[in-house]
């Protein structure tokens, strides 16, 4: 098998990666104003920077929420469309290779994807997401970008704003660590607070309503393993958070190398398996 390349399509962000007989190549990301103009940078951006002649191309596959706009061959390149749930499954488990796994993609709003064997199956997830990051610091902070808040909440004391179970039981709760969250924000009710805390607080909202939500939804499962995929991953917080709700749920989470990039990873698995739709 050549080159095949993945793309996963965005509303702006588009991230592209390459797969060469099972070895993942070069993967990047280009932000445009749409998505069109976004797959099109990403695309040219790769094959010019990796020396890559269109001749060396044996499929292209799209897959993401702008991935339906294109209606035509990239380039006169074979070039096919692969379901994002699909994608998502296949390029976690090839990452941790780990079954049965919870993938929670994150990213504007969470999906979870459910691998089992070779069943790839979407049960849910909830709008809550990078997009409630950048509304939240937009609103509360006047900061309208997630790298903004990120260095914000490094400054940041989450232990001011979320009530923890230290502050409401003076004795050890069985299963429940005294640092553990409590209520979110509700420390902030008669607690002083600065900017920094809040943004702390917003990032940990977040993650932690992602975390228990991913938990709740493989009750009865037997599944006890989280692939997180998505820009959300890149957040020094997440090692922060993960790393206490594995202990209180006794589960464990995984955030491989390429995590931004496991959804068009798997769109170019899909090819080898099979799952797609040229276009």
């Amino acid at each position: 098998m050549g080159l095949v390349i993945g793309i996963d399509v965005g509303g702006s962000t588009t991230k592209i990666i390459g797969l060469n007989n099972g070895v993942v190549q070069s993967p990047m990301y280009i932000t445009a104003a749409d998505p069109i103009t976004s797959l099109f940078g990403a695309f040219g951006k790769y094959v010019y920077d990796n020396s890559i002649a269109l001749s060396d191309i044996e499929h292209v596959i799209l897959t993401g929420v702008g991935a339906s706009g294109v209606t035509t061959p990239i380039y006169g390149l074979p070039t096919s469309r692969a379901a994002e749930f699909d994608c998502d499954g296949l390029g976690a488990k090839f990452a941790v290779d780990i079954d049965p796994l919870m993938v929670v993609s994150m990213g504007t709003g969470t999906t979870l994807v459910q691998v089992k064997g070779d069943e790839i199956c979407h049960v849910g997830g909830i709008s809550m997401g990078g997009g409630t990051m950048q509304g939240l610091s937009r609103l509360l902070l006047n900061v309208r970008n997630i790298p903004n808040l990120e260095e914000m909440a490094s400054h940041g004391d989450v232990s001011k704003v979320n009530l923890q179970i230290q502050d409401i039981s003076k004795e050890v709760l069985e299963g429940l660590p005294m640092h553990a969250t409590a209520s979110l924000f509700g420390k902030a009710v008669n607690n002083p607070v600065t900017n920094e805390d809040i943004a702390k607080g917003i990032v940990f909202m977040v993650l932690e309503t992602i975390g228990s939500a991913a938990v709740l939804s493989t009750l009865n499962s037997g599944i006890k393993d989280f692939c997180l995929i998505g820009n959300l991953t890149r957040m020094a917080e997440c090692r922060e958070v993960f790393s206490v709700m594995e202990d209180l749920y006794n589960v464990r989470f995984h955030i491989p190398e390429h995590s931004v990039f496991l959804t068009a990873l798997g769109a170019a698995l899909a090819y080898g398996k099979g799952k797609f739709q040229p276009l």
